[in-house]
Formats: structure tokens, C-alpha cells, sequence
């Protein structure tokens, strides 16, 4: 078995991204969000996971402001995080996260919210401890945070317009 190789997503992966959504969510909405953003211009990074070629995983920072009063600062929000069924358990996921991050702090990112599987992300080092004073409409123990730097702990978490037609 080759290696996998995580590099930038291509205009060329978007159908191989869709289906792999498609496949890993079980649904559409994921591959629809990920157009929707794209075609938005809020994607901050996403990147491919490929093995001899073929598309195996999928990662995707979108923008997300923090709302203070008078203020805002910029954040990102994972979402989605996806590896093609038959490649689940092969590291990955693990991969892709840990390329992502050391790609955002070199732009500069300070902070990413994710909303998911706290046992997943714990390992990454997301807490919903760093997010409980966010206000936001996925507020609970799925919603998770990571600052890699000085950031805000209280605020309003604003998406890109798309997350509200995921439903």
C-alpha cells in the first residue's frame, strides 16, 4: 500500500469530493454546503488526502467570525472532516487534521471550531471547555474549540451563510 498524500484541493477533485461526501455522510448536504461555500469564497483550506491517485479523504477550514460588541476576529470552522468508508481506520482523518493545523497556524490562524465527536477531536486538542462561552445555535458538548494563540473565549460564533441551509 503507497503512502497517502495530502495536498491542496484542486479544481479537477471537486466530483471525486462530492462522491466522497456523498459516501462518507450518507447524504448529499455535506457536498452541497462545500459547493456552497466554495461559490461564497469562505473557504480559508481544504485538502485532499489521495493514495495511487484516488481521493481517500477530505478536509475544509471555512471562514467564522467572533462577534463582540463593537468587534469581530476571524476564526475557522472545520467542517467537513470526511474519509471515503472502505479507508476509515487507516490514519487518514488523523492526517489530514494534523496537515490542516500546521497549515493554519502558518497563515496565521488563531482559533478553529469545530462541531463533533468529542471523543474524535479530544485528540487534536478540542475541548468544549475552550468553547462553552461562545454563544452560538450549535451550542452544547459537540461544539468544540482550539486556540493555537491568543483568542477570544466569549462571543458570538458567526458562520458562513451556507451553514443554515444544512439543516
Amino acid at each position: 500500500m503507497s503512502a497517502v498524500v495530502i495536498r491542496p484541493e484542486d479544481p479537477q477533485d471537486r466530483s471525486a469530493i462530492g462522491a466522497l461526501l456523498t459516501s462518507a455522510f450518507g447524504t448529499e448536504g455535506e457536498a452541497r454546503l462545500v459547493d456552497a461555500l466554495r461559490a461564497g469564497g469562505h473557504i480559508v483550506l481544504s485538502l485532499v488526502a489521495e493514495r495511487d491517485g484516488d481521493p481517500r479523504g477530505y478536509i475544509l477550514f471555512s471562514r467564522l467570525m467572533v462577534r463582540q460588541e463593537e468587534t469581530s476576529f476571524p476564526a475557522v470552522a472545520l467542517a467537513p472532516l470526511a474519509v471515503a468508508p472502505t479507508h476509515q481506520g487507516e490514519g487518514i482523518g488523523t492526517a489530514l487534521v494534523d496537515e490542516a493545523h500546521l497549515e493554519l497556524q502558518r497563515l496565521g490562524e488563531r482559533l478553529s471550531v469545530v462541531l463533533g465527536d468529542p471523543a474524535y477531536y479530544c485528540r487534536f486538542g478540542y475541548t468544549h471547555a475552550r468553547a462553552a462561552n461562545f454563544e452560538s445555535v450549535y451550542q452544547g458538548e459537540a461544539l468544540q474549540a482550539l486556540a493555537w494563540d491568543e483568542a477570544p473565549t466569549t462571543g458570538r460564533l458567526d458562520y458562513a451563510a451556507p451553514f443554515s441551509d444544512l439543516g
